[in-house]
C-alpha cells in the first residue's frame, strides 16, 4: 500500500509565468479603476489623463498582484507545501508594496501585515465568500441521486403511517376495497373494468 506522503506529493509550479498572468491581469483592472478616477476629475485633463495623472493607480495594483502570486507560488515551491501560510507570505509582500505609497516604513510594515493577516483567515477558512466548495471529483447527479435514496422510504412503510386514499395506495388496493364495500353495504363491486359501449 502506499505511503501518504507518496500520494500527495507537491508538484513545483512556474512561478514568473503565473507571476507575469496575475500582473497583466490586476494591471487591467488597474487600467480600468485609473480609467474611472480619470472620468470623475473636475477638470477635464483628456484620454492620457488615464496614465499621467491616475497612473500609479495601475501600477500599484499590477506590481500588488504579481507580487502576491510570485511570493505565494515561490514559498509554497520553497517548502514543498501548499498551505494558507503560502497566501500569507504573498499578502504581506503585496500590503507592503501597497504600503509602500505611503514612503514610511510603518506603514508598509503595517499594511503588509494586515493583509497577510486577511489573506490567511480567507484561505485558512476555506477560500470561498459563497460557502465550502463541492468535490469535483464527485459526479452531481451520482450524489443527488445518493442524498435522494438516503432518505427514501419503502411504499409499504409510507402506507402504514399515512394510510391509503389521497393518491396513496397500496398493493391489492381494489380487491381490498371491494371486500370492504361487499361487507359495509352488501353491494358486489365488479373487478373487471366497465365496458365503454
Amino acid at each position: 500500500m502506499a505511503n501518504h506522503e507518496e500520494e500527495h506529493h507537491y508538484h513545483p509550479q512556474d512561478a514568473i509565468s503565473a507571476a507575469i498572468k496575475t500582473t497583466m491581469m490586476t494591471g487591467g483592472i488597474g487600467l480600468f479603476a485609473s480609467a474611472v478616477q480619470n472620468t470623475l476629475t473636475r477638470q477635464n485633463i483628456g484620454p492620457l489623463g488615464i496614465f499621467m495623472r491616475s497612473g500609479g493607480t495601475i501600477t500599484a495594483l499590477a506590481a500588488m498582484g504579481g507580487t502576491y502570486e510570485f511570493a505565494k507560488i515561490a514559498s509554497a515551491n520553497l517548502r514543498e507545501k501548499e498551505d494558507p501560510w503560502n497566501t500569507a507570505i504573498g499578502g504581506f509582500f503585496s500590503g507592503s508594496i501597497l504600503g509602500l505609497r505611503a514612503r514610511s516604513l510603518p506603514a508598509a510594515l503595517g499594511y503588509g501585515v494586515a493583509l497577510s493577516a486577511g489573506m490567511f483567515a480567507f484561505d485558512f477558512t476555506g477560500g470561498s465568500l459563497f460557502g465550502t466548495s463541492k468535490d469535483k471529483d464527485v459526479d452531481e447527479f451520482d450524489r443527488r441521486t445518493k442524498l435522494r435514496k438516503a432518505f427514501q422510504s419503502p411504499g409499504e412503510e409510507t402506507v402504514a403511517e399515512l394510510g391509503e386514499g389521497r393518491g396513496i395506495y397500496g398493493p391489492n388496493y381494489e380487491e381490498r376495497r371491494a371486500e370492504r364495500i361487499k361487507e359495509a353495504y352488501g353491494i358486489e363491486v365488479p373487478r373487471s373494468p366497465v365496458p365503454a359501449s
